[in-house]
């Protein structure tokens, strides 16, 4: 009996979610730009606007962010493309997780482990920042996108105007400018 034939397609969603698994520090939006990149530049298993559409589809779901990753894998294999995918993905960093939490607790007090968490707190923001980076470039292509998204990042800074407002405004925006 002759072995399975696995996929390319399904090693590659393999191979560059499990990279990715392990440098996700903050979760999977951290990773978004090199999503991106792997996805859309370098894989093109889709294109710029498929991309967002599913990076808002993963963020409206409930559930946790990081289900973007099954919605690339769907793009590029179907089911099993999903399947692969997230489980590459959450994998390797749920069982580091577990088997770290152990020995990162019994140093709770110790200087490094401080320093370490404190040095995290920025990389994290920054990986955020970047995906947002990412997200405004491959979204925004006329002037009325640039104004919507430098005044909500405007508002999300400078005060504590619920997100969905936001949302609901932009969403408003959009309608009338498509109708126009």
């Amino acid at each position: 009996m002759a072995a399975p034939v696995i996929s390319p397609v399904l090693l590659e969603l393999a191979r560059q979610f499990l990279t990715l698994s392990l440098l996700s520090i903050g979760g999977a939006n951290t990773v978004i730009p090199e999503i991106h990149l792997r996805a859309v530049e370098i894989e093109h298993w889709m294109t710029d606007a498929d991309f967002s559409e599913m990076f808002a589809l993963s963020q409206a779901a409930p559930g946790p962010n990081v289900l973007i990753v099954s919605l690339i894998g769907w793009k590029a294999a179907g089911v099993v493309g999903a399947l692969v995918a997230m489980l590459a993905m959450c994998a390797p960093s749920s069982l580091l997780t577990y088997h770290f939490a152990n020995v990162w607790e019994r140093f709770r007090e110790a200087p490094l482990r401080i320093a370490i968490q404190t040095a995290l707190a920025p990389v994290t923001v920054g990986l955020i920042v970047a995906s947002g980076y990412v997200l405004t470039r491959t979204i925004d292509h006329e002037w009325l996108a640039y104004v919507v998204t430098g005044t909500t990042v405007i508002l999300a800074l400078t005060t504590r105007l619920h997100p969905l407002w936001m949302l609901a405004a932009a969403a408003v925006l959009g309608a009338l400018h498509t109708g126009s």
